[in-house]
């Protein structure tokens, strides 16, 4: 077994002079880095007084799932003989909202995949299931990882 190590620095900028005096007195801004990587403006959703120019945990959430299941699919279809020539994915993600608190109830990914040979159509459904069975970030949330993939041929 092999084990992994992922680390990145996460510093609050929000401070706006008087720290978290108040609850309306503070910016949600954040910035992301790993080293080598560029900088990631994070902020919190919108609704939670956050800044809806950058990207909050909630869409990196949805984004790690749906980049996850594409690295995967696409060595899955290597592996399988298959040819991917394009991929595009428009995934939602639900969250339910409970007081403070709240949790994801759905990513549903919706992957649309071309393929070269016509050939291998119906292989694709199952290269999403075993793509979805090897996506680290899938195996490791609590909810539901769904899909409704579309499959065209060059």
């Amino acid at each position: 077994m092999a084990t992994h190590t992922y680390e990145i620095e996460v510093i609050w900028t929000g401070d706006r002079g008087s720290g978290t005096s108040g609850y309306r007195d503070y910016g949600r801004d954040v910035l992301a880095s790993s080293v080598g990587r560029p900088e990631l403006e994070l902020s919190a959703d919108k609704p939670f007084r956050g800044d809806p120019a950058r990207w909050n945990p909630e869409l990196l959430l949805v984004a790690a799932l749906s980049e996850c299941h594409l690295l995967s699919f696409l060595h899955i279809a290597v592996t399988h003989g298959v040819t991917v020539v394009g991929y595009r994915d428009q995934p939602v993600g639900t969250m339910e909202q409970d007081g403070i608190g709240g949790h994801f109830t759905r990513v549903l990914l919706r992957p649309t995949v071309t393929i070269a040979d016509p050939a291998h159509v119906a292989l694709v459904p199952h290269l999403h299931h075993e793509a979805n069975q090897a996506c680290f970030i899938a195996s490791s949330v609590n909810f539901p990882v769904d899909h409704e993939p579309t499959t065209l041929v060059r």
